[in-house]
């Protein structure tokens, strides 16, 4: 058997441990990261983040299509009657996930990280056997950056395979699907849901709580479920799935009434769970906090050098998370004074329209009266109707500190608004207050106009409203 010792081992090339090995290859640290995955950048690269948003985007194109190929056209343009071919559009999301692959590799190359293709399982906390196509590499490290990341959570009555899938499967499917009944209306199953129906497929989409995002304020998700409802997407909600057979989905509503949906496929998005199944986690002697691994604010577990990053560590399960705790690890083993304090990370959910949303929001300051809260609508922004993005309902809200005028948080929903989004991380990053927004020149005509407004709104004299 091989052996090799190394400076830090990281476990997990996904969008954490790739970037922990890149900083530790910078700052001059012997790394070695061990990966099983088929490709380099994890969940979000292969088939996560990256994937989808390459879907969601092949999708919107087909929908202008589609409109412009209708009876009145749309912006006045028609075209024909358009197909797609799915498994063209599949072969050019892999080619898109290929190139970033080859990316990572490169980055990881120059930085001098030693990449392992291959299933590592620890017997101690600094000792793991790597499983390759070459044989057994046993592995003892000064430090361990554990960054396995996380998996699709499965139901026991709807197990995966055949025509129930996951996410994964969902965006390698050969075909658009006729009938896809989505069970679970969180962020994955309403982004690829909304898709699939602007692909062209008759959707459903099953969900326990009363209303679709519920993770989110309802201000904020009603534009998506009336885009749902315009564009008829079947929700239940309340409601509970059964199993799955002969094509059809059992399914119990609000009232408790027993019904079946048809259904090509079944798409499970009902969340995801930490990775620590199969790796040898329980022999590392790392302290738990109920299903991830337990960290302070370096990062750092239980056991002396072991380190854990990403969804492995619980809520949010963000890439752009994981990738913060890699470098704040690398730098913390390269003997930095670093640690993960962030004032905020914004999430977003790419549906229609996106959703962002940072810092508190209005149920975390309800009841308070020593906050301002001000909302300006989309609808008064010039490249919002240039676009057609400011007849959804979208808008963006600001809450603030009464005394000081401190932003608190700040949220959006709306067409592209994703891309605000480090606008309103790095505001409340810095500690702005409102007069540091309403201060800034913003230019015209863009979407983020509309966070000025709601800045200037909330100090009492927007200027477009």
């Amino acid at each position: 058997m091989q052996t090799l010792k190394t400076k830090v081992l990281i476990i997990g090339a996904g969008t954490g441990g790739y970037v922990a090995g890149i900083r530790c290859g910078q700052l001059g640290l012997d790394t070695v990261l061990v990966d099983a995955s088929p490709g380099l950048g994890g969940t979000c690269l292969n088939v996560g983040c990256i994937p989808s948003k390459a879907i969601i985007h092949a999708a919107g194109k087909f929908e202008t299509v589609a409109k412009a190929a209708s009876d009145a056209g749309t912006l006045g343009i028609t075209a024909s009657t358009p197909a797609i071919d799915l498994s063209k559009t599949v072969e050019w999301k892999d080619g898109v996930v290929k190139k970033l692959n080859a990316g990572v590799a490169a980055l990881l190359k120059k930085a001098k990280v030693k990449v392992i293709k291959g299933w590592a399982e620890f017997s101690d906390a600094k000792t793991c056997t790597v499983k390759t196509d070459d044989g057994d590499i046993r592995i003892t490290a000064e430090h361990v950056i554990l960054a396995t990341g996380s998996e699709p959570v499965e139901l026991p009555f709807l197990p995966f395979g055949g025509d129930v899938i996951s996410s994964t499967e969902a965006l390698s499917l050969p075909e658009v699907p006729k009938k896809l009944v989505v069970v679970g209306g969180g962020y994955i199953g309403l982004e690829l849901g909304i898709a699939f129906r602007k692909l062209g497929a008759e959707v459903a989409i099953v969900e326990m709580a009363e209303r679709i995002l519920p993770l989110y304020d309802k201000a904020l998700t009603d534009p998506v479920a009336k885009w749902l409802e315009k564009h008829g997407v079947q929700l239940l909600l309340g409601a509970r799935a059964g199993g799955f057979g002969d094509g059809k989905l059992n399914v119990t509503d609000k009232d408790g009434n027993p019904m079946q949906l048809d259904a090509d496929k079944v798409l499970v998005t009902v969340g995801r769970r930490a990775r620590t199944k199969g790796w040898g986690l329980e022999n590392m002697g790392v302290a738990m906090n109920g299903p991830f691994v337990k960290i302070d604010n370096r990062c750092a577990t239980s056991m002396k050098n072991v380190w854990a990053i990403g969804d492995l560590t619980g809520e949010p399960m963000l890439a752009h998370k994981g990738s913060a705790q890699g470098e704040v690890v690398a730098e913390i083993i390269a003997g930095h004074d670093r640690v993960f304090d962030p004032t905020t990370i914004a999430a977003v959910c790419f549906t229609e329209p996106e959703i962002v949303s940072a810092g508190l929001g209005p149920d975390d300051v309800k009841g308070r009266d020593d906050v301002i809260q001000a909302v300006f609508p989309f609808a008064a922004i010039g490249r919002a109707l240039a676009i057609e993005a400011g007849e959804d309902g979208g808008f963006v809200r600001v809450i603030a500190s009464k005394s000081d005028h401190r932003l608190l948080g700040v949220q959006a929903v709306g067409q592209h608004v994703s891309e605000l989004s480090n606008s309103f991380a790095q505001m409340l990053e810095m500690g702005a207050v409102l007069e540091d927004v309403a201060g800034t020149i913003h230019v015209h005509p863009t979407l983020g106009e509309a966070f000025h407004e709601a800045s200037l709104r909330a100090l009492g004299h927007a200027i477009h409203i």
